[in-house]
Parts: C-alpha cells; structure tokens; sequence
C-alpha cells in the first residue's frame, strides 16, 4: 500500500492505455443523484476494479458529511468514512482504458483535492477527464438535455454534434470547475458534463436520464454498456408519471406552464415558476 498527496492506493494496477477518467460526485452538483447514481452504474455493470481511496481527513468536515456505520447485534461491522474511491476497467477492445472516480465533493481544500487527483491521473497515463453533474431546471421529465464545458473548441464541437449544449452561465459553482480549471491549466482534456433534471421529480431517480447519459458516455469513451435495466426502470416510472399527470389537475397545469416557458439550454429557472412545487415522489409508490 502507498500514499502519497491525500490518495491511498492499496493495489497496483497495471499499466494503462490513453485511460479516461469518469467521476461522479455526490453533493451539489448532484440532482437526481444522477451524476453518483452514474457512476456507481458503470463501478457495477463494468465490473471495475478497486484501486485507490481518497483521504477523509484531508477534505471533509466529518460533523458535515458523516461516516457511515453497519451495526449488527450491537457489534459495529463497519465504518466508512466521507472521500471517494478510485477504480480502473481494461478495455483491450477499444484501446482506452478507463478510470472511475466515486467521491463526495469535499468541503475544502479543493485546490488541494483538484491537485492531488490530477497527480494520480498523470501517474496512471489518464489523457482525458470527464466530470458528471446534475442540476435542476426548467424541463420535463421527457425531457434529455445534457450542456457541457470543454477544455477546447474542437471537443465541444464534437459535444454540439451530438446535440449537448455549450454552457453560458455566472454564478455559484461546485468542485467541478476547480478540477476542470487545473486540468486545462495541466495539459489535460477535460469535460464537464451538466444534466438537466425537472424539479418536480424530486425524491425520486430518473432512470430515463440515467439511460440517456449512459448511452452517451459509452459512445464517447468507445465502450459497450449494457443499460437495458435503466431503459426498464424508466419505462415503468415514466408509466407511473403519466398515469398521475393524467389524474391531476394541478399537475397537468404545472407540466404545461413548464412546457409554455422551458428554453432548452436555460437552467436558471427564468420561466414562470410555480408558487408550489409539487413533487412526484409523495404520489409515486415505492420502488
């Protein structure tokens, strides 16, 4: 086992092609859950591999983002602590290896956290990184929008091809656009990728944007995913919705003002908004 700047790493791993790097991270860039929901999809379908764990103490607040714990008959079997794991996947058949990162956004230091995995990612020969995020916005549930910052015109070029939106935005900001901002500054290609998740499904998971995203992250990164689950879930829940809309009256006014004020890119809530949010989660059974 070696550490070095915040980063254990407890197994070697081979030595990686032209690798990309994928994380999700959970905490304010992360409606929905989409973005570590994402991430944990690909950990599991792609069978990656465990490699490296980031430190608690160096970038949480642990009386903000509490250790988990596992007891069982009053013996405690486990306590897992804030900070985020690392994974690797081989993929000889595409000639790019991956890395996953699965992480909480820190509290602090996130020049520091931005640094140390940046180091690691040029140790393990990563080239590109791509960051998932989530937000709230004035869309529908049918709605698949996902805008993007890019490290070069080129890449985003390729992004607006594939109908992701170039991002306009000023304002508050997550860990994504520190990590973003060094790895340009370090030579690295790097993409922040934002999805777009109506308000009113809160509390609930939006299996369809999960499908969507997946799909465009194997297509991007030139890996198989099997999303047939995703595809599914979203076919049951989306059966679910309409089924509601169609009995609520108050719903139905609340999707059509969206739908009247929705401009596709703008995740500022600048339509009408309602005076109540609704949310489908009290009128959807548990899954």
């Amino acid at each position: 086992m070696t550490k070095t700047q915040d980063i254990t790493i407890f197994q070697e791993i081979p030595s990686l092609n032209n690798a990309l790097m994928i994380m999700g991270l959970d905490g304010w860039g992360n409606a929905l859950n989409i973005s570590r929901g994402m991430i944990e999809f690909l950990i599991q379908r792609l069978d990656a591999e465990p490699f490296g764990e980031i430190s608690a103490d160096a970038f949480y607040k642990l009386d903000d983002v509490r250790p988990i714990v596992d007891i069982q008959d009053g013996i405690l079997k486990r306590l897992e602590p804030p900070g985020g794991h690392f994974y690797f996947v081989r993929q000889a058949s595409s000639g790019r290896d991956l890395v996953l990162l699965n992480t909480t956004e820190p509290n602090f230091h996130w020049f520091q956290f931005s640094d140390s995995v940046l180091s690691l990612c040029r140790q393990i020969d990563v080239q590109t990184i791509i960051s998932l995020g989530s937000m709230y916005d004035n869309v529908l549930h049918t709605d698949t929008l996902i805008s993007a910052v890019a490290s070069d015109t080129e890449i985003l070029e390729e992004l607006n091809k594939q109908n992701v939106i170039s991002i306009d935005y000023q304002g508050p900001t997550a860990i994504h656009s520190t990590l973003h901002t060094e790895a340009v500054k370090k030579g690295f290609r790097s993409i922040c990728l934002w999805c777009h998740c109506p308000h009113y499904l809160q509390g609930t998971m939006h299996f369809g944007l999960l499908s969507y995203l997946g799909s465009f992250l194997a297509s991007l990164g030139g890996f198989h995913l099997d999303i047939k689950e995703l595809e599914i879930a979203w076919k049951d829940l989306n059966q679910q919705i309409q089924n509601i809309i169609d009995k609520n009256p108050e719903l139905q006014n609340m999707i059509h003002e969206i739908r009247k004020a929705k401009v596709r890119g703008s995740w500022d809530m600048s339509g009408k908004k309602q005076d109540k949010i609704i949310q489908l989660e009290d009128y959807l059974k548990p899954r």
